[in-house]
C-alpha cells in the first residue's frame, strides 16, 4: 500500500479509536443528550479550543455527550458562572492541545511500526487497527500515570481553594538564557532542539529536586514556583550550577521573588512575579537577584550569603531594590 494510503488508514482508524466510534451527532443532539444548553455547550466546546462548526453539521460522537454531561455534574462547575466553566475548559484544552501536538507523529509512526510487525497473513486493516488499540491503551495507561502523579504532588501543596483562582504565599522565579535570540539566527533546527532539550532537563531537575515545580517554560525561559523562600534560593542556586555543567549552554540570568500570589489555574499572578520578572531582566549572566522579602526570609540562612544592591528603575517600579544571592 502507498504510504499516502497507509497514512490515511491510520488517521481514520485512530480518529474512531479515539472517538469511540464515527461522528454522528449534531451539537444540537448533544445538547439534547447531556441536558446543557446548546449555546453553553458551544461555549465550552470553543473553549476547549475546537472549531466552533455549523449547528447542524454532524460532528460529535457518544463520548461528546458524555464529557459534557460528566464535566457539568462535578458540584463546583455547576455552581460557578459559565465564565469560570469556560476558563476552566481553556486552561484543560490549552494543556492538552500542547500534548496532543507532541504526539501525534509519534502516534503514528507508532501504529505503522506495529502494524508492519504483525502477521502479514492478516488484513492490513485490522493489523492497523490492532496496532492502534495497543498504542492508544499504551498512551492512555502512561498519561493517566503521569497526570496521577501530578495530581498527588499539587493536592499535597493544596490550600483547598477553588479552581477560580486563590491568593498563596510563594516564591516565584525566572531563569532565561543570555543572548538566545541572537543564538538562534545561527543554529540549525537540530542544534536549536539539542539547546532547549539541555535547558529545560538541567533546568527542571534542579527545580523538581530542590522541592519547586515548573509553571511554564516559553522558549529561553522557565518560571518555577517553590512554597519557602528557602527553596527557592536552593532552585536557583541549583540551576545556575548545573548550567555551567552543561557545555555549549548560554549563560543564564536567574531571579525570584517572594509573598502573596494570586494562582489561577496553575498560573501566578501579582506583584511579586512582575518583581521576579524585572529582577531577571536586570541580572548580569551568571547571577541570581532576589527581592526585598526573599533577603528577609534568608537573611540568617548559613548556607546563602546576600550582598545589597543599589536601587534600579525598571518598568512598573520607581525603586526596585535587588540582592545578590550565593551560596555561603
Amino acid at each position: 500500500m502507498p504510504e499516502a494510503e497507509m497514512t490515511e488508514l491510520v488517521q481514520h482508524t485512530v480518529e474512531e479509536a479515539l472517538l469511540g466510534g464515527p461522528r454522528r451527532y449534531t451539537r444540537t443532539q448533544v445538547a439534547e443528550q447531556s441536558g446543557v444548553p446548546e449555546a453553553e455547550s458551544r461555549r465550552l466546546w470553543t473553549a476547549l479550543g475546537f472549531p466552533a462548526n455549523q449547528d447542524a453539521e454532524v460532528d460529535y460522537t457518544q463520548i461528546d455527550v458524555t464529557a459534557v454531561t460528566n464535566f457539568r455534574s462535578m458540584r463546583v462547575v455547576a455552581e460557578s458562572d459559565i465564565r469560570q466553566q469556560a476558563a476552566a475548559a481553556r486552561t484543560m484544552g490549552q494543556g492538552m492541545a500542547r500534548l496532543a501536538e507532541w504526539q501525534a507523529d509519534l502516534v503514528l509512526a507508532e501504529i505503522k511500526a506495529r502494524a508492519a510487525a504483525g502477521d502479514p497473513a492478516i488484513a492490513l486493516e485490522e493489523r492497523v487497527r490492532a496496532a492502534t488499540e495497543s498504542t492508544m491503551a499504551s498512551i492512555e495507561q502512561l498519561q493517566s500515570y503521569v497526570w496521577r502523579r501530578h495530581l498527588a504532588a499539587a493536592v499535597a501543596r493544596s490550600n483547598e481553594t477553588k479552581g477560580g483562582g486563590s491568593t498563596r504565599t510563594l516564591a516565584v522565579g525566572f531563569a532565561d538564557m543570555v543572548g538566545f535570540t541572537r543564538l538562534t539566527r545561527h543554529l540549525h533546527p537540530d542544534e536549536l532542539s539539542t539547546l532547549l532539550e539541555a535547558f529545560e532537563s538541567t533546568t527542571t531537575s534542579a527545580i523538581t529536586d530542590n522541592g519547586g515545580w515548573v509553571i511554564k517554560n516559553v522558549g529561553d525561559e522557565v518560571m518555577f514556583a517553590a512554597e519557602t523562600a528557602q527553596d527557592a534560593a536552593y532552585i536557583a542556586l541549583a540551576i545556575q550550577e548545573s548550567t555551567m555543567l552543561v557545555g555549549g549552554t548560554p549563560e543564564l540570568r536567574v531571579a525570584f521573588a517572594y509573598g502573596e500570589v494570586l494562582q489561577r489555574f496553575g498560573d501566578v499572578y501579582g506583584s511579586v512575579v512582575n518583581i521576579a520578572a524585572r529582577l531577571t531582566g536586570v541580572a548580569r549572566p551568571g547571577n541570581v537577584l532576589i527581592d526585598d522579602a526573599a533577603a528577609d526570609a534568608l537573611h540568617d540562612h548559613p548556607d546563602f550569603a546576600i550582598r545589597h544592591l543599589r536601587s534600579v528603575r525598571v518598568r512598573g517600579f520607581n525603586r526596585l531594590r535587588p540582592h545578590r544571592l550565593r551560596q555561603a
